[in-house]
């Protein structure tokens, strides 16, 4: 279809416009989207990406080299303007320019800029070939556009119907015939979604090899942006981060062969002075779970390249002639509107489109895990009485965390050793399951199934299963090693080890931990190790595809010594992940806001401990324990034997509100109201999907005498309503949100408050 200068994709005839999509069920959600997202100019040489308030174009110019235009607000017409062309003196020239020295691709925008074609700024790829070639030189050669969103084999990716999304597939081949580069792009016009991801094809007759590959890459031609991103360590993960872009480059990523406490896979480029309700920002989340580089920085003539991708360092993935490979996919985001916008496309994309199965629109158990209760010195006795206690206080699950399997009484010795230790549970896994499903009680495991100790039956029987360099002592985390899943036969007999478990009784619940960092990268069985960390990726995300069919009603959470691989990759399996080991509540309020920006409240595991806090001995209300922990999936880390009758029925309390809110906290729009590494106030809020229901909280982070009054301005509101409160006061929702409301002061140390509103 023609229309306006513009060639249209197959599907509805309808012209290009906007339509109301109603979502029933969990999670009521209006879309506003398009028949067509993706239109491309009569000449088949422009290509314009619609999303509901966004506009991506690229071009390929006359020379074959695919260009980008354009990314921000929703915009009609050509954006090839803004190119400009100027002899920028020592910027090499392709030779199809001929004398023209204004044409370069060390200062034009480009879609997926590679090594070997002037371009000395950060590229998105890097080749190497056999005979000692280096880079290569990609031009348009073809492009296809089609109903739904593609998927990738082996790994991850955002999903969504026919009638939710399309795809625009861009083919680039290389002018000395060695490879072609199919550029994908996803689009969900109702979320202001687009994914990217490329797959590189060697077309040549030797092996190529790929040492650098960024999923995405994004060119601004001017501006002035702060690079945000979320840097932490064990027990203080995703800190929030913000600084200049300037004329260099700033760089994150991880080489700890997992995405890391250290830096999370995710970038936000906002312009200068965006705050959370007004301002331009882009975000890139990469749907990887291994060793990721991330960076963005100025050119000397003012532009800005911002890039995520895979670890380039111990990288150099070897493919043969004929064969392909994929790289992950990287969730892309825009909003003119601030901050706090762009969370919520990416929230509603992670909610429906990347986590799945069952648990996807579920609202998860309350459970009570064992691990501060007991550690690992425990019986099934000891189980039994947790499991009797969780019943009393109404929660719904109970976990059974390290300790259950071989001769694991420490953290030095059991770990590959998966089967049931009969002695210490003092009799079998089947009748412990049995008894704790008849207390009213859903079950849960923990297992670390890509571990494993030197003391163990596994390790004695299959020492090279482990990643170890040869010649080398090996280097110890935790006192355990990390076994090689980038070999089958190793994912296989791990897997098979462990779903005998599974299946001597129907287990509702697993978590999933990895303890360590990868340091020692070496396979026995691979011909070539700069493939082997990649690969061993692949084998973790077969192994859970793997998990995740054979017992789709079981849910999995993901860990890593807490939050050590939290990313969209592993939310794709694991449709929560435990947020951080450490659950002192202050500390959580800062991980879990940083966490927010790019990550909704259903996915951040989160539990009430005791105080004072084991990890840093800070003494908390226990109703501020429960507030914060409520803003995720909320549980209990504690042994309830050891509590007052005041407590318990605190507890039960807590439990009871959590139900009644739960709804709202993991559908509703997450609202940051203030900064809690700067105020004295911690604050956020859940509104409903059709503004029916507020849900304010509030923690005091500080306390002082005769300290002022605290307001705290809502957002989200329906102008000109009226909410109401539970002890039935009404507020005119504009002054809510322009003027605010006092939060109570109480006395002593970080109290809190939490008020749910009801539109009237």
């Amino acid at each position: 279809m023609n229309d306006g200068g513009y060639l249209y994709s197959s599907g509805s005839i309808n012209r290009l416009s906007d339509c109301i999509k109603q979502k029933g069920s969990a999670g009521r959600e209006s879309e506003r989207r398009f028949n067509m997202a993706i239109a491309v100019s009569e000449n088949g040489r422009i290509f314009t990406i619609h999303t509901a308030s966004t506009t991506y174009q690229m071009m390929a110019d006359k020379y074959g080299v695919l260009l980008h235009l354009y990314y921000g607000r929703r915009s009609e017409g050509t954006m090839d303007y803004l190119l400009t062309y100027h002899d920028r003196g020592y910027c090499a020239n392709i030779y199809d320019a001929g004398e023209d020295r204004t044409y370069s691709l060390d200062f034009l925008p480009q879609e997926f800029p590679v090594s070997g074609t002037g371009d000395t700024r950060s590229t998105a790829l890097n080749l190497e070939y056999g005979s000692g070639i280096c880079g290569c030189d990609l031009r348009f050669e073809s492009y296809a556009v089609k109903d739904g969103k593609y998927g990738l084999k082996g790994l991850p990716a955002v999903y969504a119907s026919e009638d939710e999304a399309q795809t625009l597939e861009i083919t680039l081949a290389d002018t000395a015939g060695m490879i072609r580069a199919k550029l994908l792009y996803g689009v969900l016009p109702g979320l202001d979604i687009i994914t990217r991801s490329v797959i590189i094809t060697n077309t040549s007759r030797e092996e190529v090899r790929v040492t650098k590959i960024m999923s995405a890459s994004l060119d601004q031609v001017y501006g002035d942006y702060d690079l945000i991103t979320f840097y932490g360590r064990h027990c203080m993960e995703r800190n929030f981060q913000r600084n200049a872009v300037a004329h260099m480059e700033q760089w994150i990523g991880s080489r700890r062969g997992a995405s890391s406490h250290q830096f999370n896979p995710m970038m936000i480029l906002a312009e200068r002075g965006t705050d959370e309700t007004a301002g331009g920002c882009y975000a890139m989340q990469f749907v990887y779970s291994g060793g990721f580089s991330g960076c963005a920085g100025m050119d000397p003539f003012g532009q800005t390249r911002m890039q995520l991708g895979l670890m380039q360092e111990k990288f150099n993935y070897p493919i043969a002639p004929g064969e392909s490979f994929t790289a992950p996919e990287v969730i892309m985001s825009y909003s003119g509107s601030g901050l706090e916008k762009l969370s919520d496309n990416l929230h509603r994309c992670i909610r429906r489109h990347v986590r799945r199965g069952k648990w996807r629109d579920k609202i998860c158990p309350v459970l009570l895990n064992s691990w501060e209760a007991y550690y690992m010195d425990f019986d099934g006795a000891d189980i039994l009485a947790l499991a009797e206690q969780a019943a009393l206080l109404g929660m719904d699950m109970l976990v059974l965390d390290d300790g259950w399997f071989g001769k694991r009484n420490d953290d030095s010795s059991g770990l590959g050793d998966w089967y049931v230790n009969e002695e210490k549970l003092g009799g079998k896994m089947k009748e412990l399951i049995y008894w704790v499903h008849r207390k009213g009680l859903k079950f849960g495991l923990w297992v670390e199934p890509e571990m494993v100790n030197e003391d163990s039956d596994l390790y004695r029987a299959h020492s090279d299963w482990a990643m170890v360099i040869p010649g080398r002592k090996p280097v110890r985390g935790r006192s355990q090693l990390v076994l090689d899943f980038s070999r089958k036969e190793v994912v296989d007999s791990i897997f098979e080890s462990i779903c005998k478990v599974l299946d001597m009784g129907p287990v509702d619940y697993l978590k999933w931990d990895y303890n360590r960092s990868i340091s020692d990268v070496y396979s026995y069985a691979a011909q070539n190790q700069g493939s082997v960390l990649y690969d061993y990726i692949l084998g973790l995300y077969d192994f859970l595809e793997r998990l995740t069919q054979r017992y789709p009603d079981m849910l999995i959470e993901g860990c890593s010594g807490g939050g050590g691989r939290f990313d969209a990759g592993m939310l794709y399996y694991t449709p929560q992940i435990w947020c951080s080991d450490n659950t002192d509540p202050i500390d959580r309020l800062r991980i879990q806001y940083g966490t927010s920006f790019g990550y909704p409240a259903c996915t951040m595991g989160a539990h009430v401990s005791v105080s004072p806090n084991e990890q840093d001995g800070r003494v908390t209300p226990l109703s501020t324990r429960g507030i914060t922990a409520m803003s995720g999936t909320f549980g209990y880390e504690l042994n309830p034997e050891k509590l007052s009758a005041e407590e318990k029925e605190e507890i039960r309390r807590q439990i009871a509100r959590r139900n009644e809110l739960a709804e709202l906290i993991a559908n509703g729009t997450y609202y940051r109201l203030s900064d809690p590494f700067k105020g004295e106030t911690a604050a956020w809020a859940f509104v409903s999907e059709d503004r029916s229901e507020a849900l304010l909280n509030a923690v005091n982070l500080e306390i002082h005498g005769n300290r002022p009054v605290t307001y705290i301005r809502l957002r989200g509101l329906e102008p000109g309503a009226f909410y109401e409160d539970e002890n039935g006061k009404v507020y005119p929702a504009d002054a809510l949100m322009q003027a605010g409301i006092p939060m109570p002061m109480p006395f002593g140390d970080y109290g809190s408050t939490q008020i749910l509103f009801k539109k009237k």
